[in-house]
């Protein structure tokens, strides 16, 4: 007895079904909305990078990117969002220099940075720049070195928070200059700049980026950068080099990365649609004219550049003494 055509093509048809739905899936991802976690409140760096890309990112992707703020513990309440998230690549990290000074500055972490998160690419690097408020009577970096050690411990800077570059290039600052400053840490660079303007504090170590207009607009004052170069946008003030910091040199960085795990197409699909939005004029002129300069590279350009900051911070960081708990 023959059986029906249909029911001998049957699993012939169902076969090549199978195998055209599935090789679609594995080539659309993204499929719905990615989402970026920046671990820092609205108003700083990290924030401003993070919104700056994610209108071009999204284009890249061809899909909804959003970017919510997941703030705290310098940092590390973001990083351990994603640690913990699906490893997918659909939730991001603005990656940071955190990721680097954590392993070191805390006694505990609930993350891993090096196992727990995989790096899909870095995007940009900046430096800090020293800003004191207008009323302190200093008018140099030098100055301010000879007015802090005239009057120890009361001189009070701000930070985004522990574990953040700016803490870090200003204790290194205090180390390398002999000062007793006091530190006030803030849950974010943008309440830390409030406080700054209010006389609530009288310096601090900031991002560049978010200090030009304020620096431009005389509601602070700046005293050096924390490159080894001067930076475009602040072409007359000196490096720390400069000032007699002889190597003095802390850079903030931020790129993207995803969960330890996430598929390496996935993680190569992001990468390329990250690289394709840097090369976006657009995009490069928003970057650069707040100070930073945009890179390139592979995810393994990032997870090595990633475990020789880890190396570089940890010996500056014993130096200084700051450990949180």
């Amino acid at each position: 007895m023959r059986k029906p055509l249909a029911a001998i093509a049957a699993p012939f048809l169902f076969a090549c079904a199978a195998a055209f739905t599935s090789a679609p899936q594995a080539q659309t991802f993204p499929a719905r909305a990615v989402t970026i976690v920046v671990p820092y409140p609205p108003g700083g760096l990290i924030d401003l990078v993070a919104r700056a890309l994610q209108p071009f990112l999204q284009t890249e992707l061809g899909v909804p990117v959003l970017a919510e703020n997941h703030s705290g513990a310098g940092g590390n309440v973001g990083a351990e969002v994603v640690a913990r998230s699906a490893p997918d690549g659909y939730t991001l990290l603005l990656a940071n220099p955190s990721l680097a000074i954590s392993p070191t500055l805390y006694r505990k972490l609930n993350y891993r940075p090096l196992e727990d998160l995989a790096y899909v690419g870095r995007y940009g690097s900046v430096p800090n720049v020293l800003v004191v408020n207008p009323s302190l009577p200093v008018k140099t970096a030098q100055e301010l070195i000879a007015y802090a050690k005239a009057h120890p411990g009361k001189l009070n800077y701000g930070s985004p928070g522990y574990g953040t570059s700016p803490q870090l290039s200003s204790e290194l600052f205090k180390s390398m200059t002999g000062t007793y400053i006091v530190h006030i840490p803030f849950r974010g660079a943008g309440p830390a700049m409030a406080a700054l303007f209010g006389g609530e504090i009288e310096m601090m170590i900031d991002n560049i980026p978010p200090q030009v207009g304020n620096i431009k607009a005389g509601k602070v004052r700046a005293l050096a950068v924390t490159s080894l170069k001067r930076v475009n946008v602040l072409p007359d003030v000196p490096t720390m080099d400069e000032i007699g910091l002889k190597g003095y040199e802390v850079v903030s960085w931020f790129g993207l990365a995803a969960r330890a795990g996430t598929p390496a197409e996935n993680v190569l699909r992001l990468n390329a649609a990250l690289n394709r939005a840097t090369k976006n004029p657009k995009l490069r002129e928003i970057l650069e004219s707040r100070g930073a300069t945009v890179v390139e590279g592979t995810p393994e350009d990032f997870t090595n550049f990633v475990k020789a900051e880890i190396a570089k911070f940890a010996p500056v960081i014993k130096r200084t003494g700051v450990v949180v708990e």
